[in-house]
């Protein structure tokens, strides 16, 4: 499963402004939140990029991109009619291809030397098969996530059959249907805000549509449908999701940015100094 394209969702209307933020990133560079996604992109073998926006906010979308703005194609979802409505704008981009998708308000920050993206894009080539990255999550953040429930199949790897996707679950219903044998107590496999998936996604966005007409478009239902139609895959990435919309997000995606890179001494004396002068 080769995976040349990528699609980035960035156009809910409440979180237009999120790719935009500044931040530095593990070299000390100053870039945008969508530069430093797109960037990850491309060191995983990434060639073209298709953001979905909010009209009017191509241009300034554009000047986010850094070096890879030539490679990288703007559009507009109209009519804000849910995320899986976004994704499906990027149709006729994508073609029949297999995509790497990424949302825009989440940062990923790697364990090692590997990238998240490199690490999904792998596993997907290897087991020739879509790949959803997770992210064991306590059961207090479920409501922000759609979660799997599934089986190990990938012996000492963390790789999973999905068998079940919903969205943002409450903790009694995971409980009865999202249970994944060997995660502790208390934790359920969370989405991580990147996928690798077949085209076959956007026909089964389109049935969704259809069988709820005027109803906002989810993503879930369409990966649980993927789920019953073919073998699809969920891997536990070594690293860690950074969702800068979340209250004190932006700030914890910085520090694990910074703390991944060079200045990391230099920061972690600064905290030492800083938690040293507050009182009590």
């Amino acid at each position: 499963m080769k995976v040349r394209k990528a699609l980035v969702t960035a156009a809910n209307p409440r979180q237009r402004s999120l790719p935009l933020q500044m931040l530095i990133d593990p070299q000390g560079e100053s870039k945008s939140a969508l530069q430093i996604i797109l960037e990850e992109a491309a060191g995983a073998g990434v060639e073209e990029f298709c953001v979905i926006v909010c009209p009017g906010d191509e241009t300034a979308y554009a000047g986010a991109c850094g070096a890879l703005r030539g490679r990288v194609r703007f559009i507009a979802q109209r009519d804000p009619c849910g995320y899986g409505h976004a994704v499906l704008c990027g149709r006729e981009f994508i073609g029949d291809e297999a995509f790497l998708h990424l949302v825009g308000d989440h940062l990923h920050v790697a364990h090692g030397a590997t990238s998240c993206a490199r690490q999904l894009i792998d596993v997907a080539a290897a087991e020739d098969a879509p790949v959803s990255a997770v992210q064991p999550t306590h059961e207090s953040l479920l409501t922000a996530y759609g979660t799997v429930g599934g089986r190990l199949v990938g012996g000492d790897r963390p790789l999973y059959q999905i068998e079940t996707v919903l969205e943002k679950p409450t903790p009694t219903v995971a409980e009865q249907l999202l249970l994944v044998p060997g995660l502790r107590a208390g934790f359920y496999l969370c989405f991580f805000g990147m996928h690798v998936l077949p085209a076959e996604v956007f026909d089964l966005l389109e049935e969704q549509r259809a069988a709820a007409s005027g109803q906002p478009l989810g993503l879930s239902s369409a990966l649980h449908a993927l789920a019953a139609r073919r073998r699809y895959l969920a891997f536990s990435i070594a690293g860690r999701r950074y969702d800068i919309g979340a209250p004190y997000g932006l700030l914890f995606a910085q520090l694990a940015l910074t703390l991944a890179g060079r200045d990391r001494d230099h920061v972690l004396t600064q905290l030492v100094e800083l938690l040293a002068t507050r009182p009590g």
